[in-house]
This record gives structure tokens, sequence and C-alpha cells, in this order.
């Protein structure tokens, strides 16, 4: 073989060597959701939201809260649960600070039985999962 095709075929490899790691490193950033599906799923879940219906208050904010940690996941965000999933990926959302209010309002929705939640809460949580799903392109 001639020396400027090993030459060539080296630098091929090496260029392939270091876009695979490139894509290893960064992960699934460029992943493109199902808007549609997400959309209308979180307009199914805003819609459940009704003034005069304390269970909805609960329920919407778990919901929503399901729908961010399963875009999470769909973007191939590591972590064993949402908490460890915001941790690695939370430079992504403008709010953060509201996303773990957020998610802690549910939390105690779901591990404390005497939490009551206003209309006011859960519409506050609703925004703050909607601005979390735009910030990650799935809305």
């Amino acid at each position: 073989m001639d020396g400027g095709v090993v030459t060539f075929i080296v630098a091929v490899l090496i260029v392939a060597v270091l876009v695979f790691v490139s894509i290893l490193l960064t992960g699934k950033r460029g992943y493109r959701f199902n808007v549609t599906t997400y959309q209308t799923k979180f307009l199914e879940i805003e819609n459940k939201l009704r003034q005069d219906n304390p269970a909805s208050f609960i329920s919407t904010v778990i919901e929503a809260d399901k729908l961010l940690d399963k875009a999470m996941v769909e973007m191939g965000v590591s972590g064993k649960t949402m908490g460890d999933r915001l941790k690695k990926i939370g430079g992504r959302f403008t709010n953060l600070n509201g996303v773990w209010r957020a998610h802690k309002l549910r939390n105690m929705i779901a591990h404390e039985s005497d939490t009551e939640v206003s209309y006011k809460q859960a519409t506050n949580a609703l925004a703050i999962y909607k601005q979390a799903l735009k910030d990650l392109g799935a809305i």
C-alpha cells in the first residue's frame, strides 16, 4: 500500500473513534420527541384540573411529574429515580429550583397521606412542569 493511503485510513479511523466517543459522552442531547404526543398528554392533564375538585389538584401534579420523568427517561438521562435524573440534567431547565419544588410537592403527595394541595399550588406546579417540558423540547 502507498503511504498516503495508509495515512488516509488512519486519519479516517481516528475521526471515527472521536465521533463515537463524542456521541457516548454527550448522550442523546439531540433527541427528538413526538411533540404532538407530549402536547396532547399535557393538555389532558391541564384539562383535568378543576377548581371545584381538590382531588384533581393532587392527580394533575402527579401526572405532570410522571410526564416530565418519562421525557427524561426517553432522552436517555440515567438515574434510578427522578431526583437522580434531575441532578444530571438540571442545567437544561430555565427554572431548576421550580422543578425541584414541584417534584418535592409530588413527593409529599405520594409519601405523606395528610398532604393538602391548593388550587394555586397545583396551577403553579403545572406551569413549572410545562416550562420544563418545553425546555427539553418535548412540547
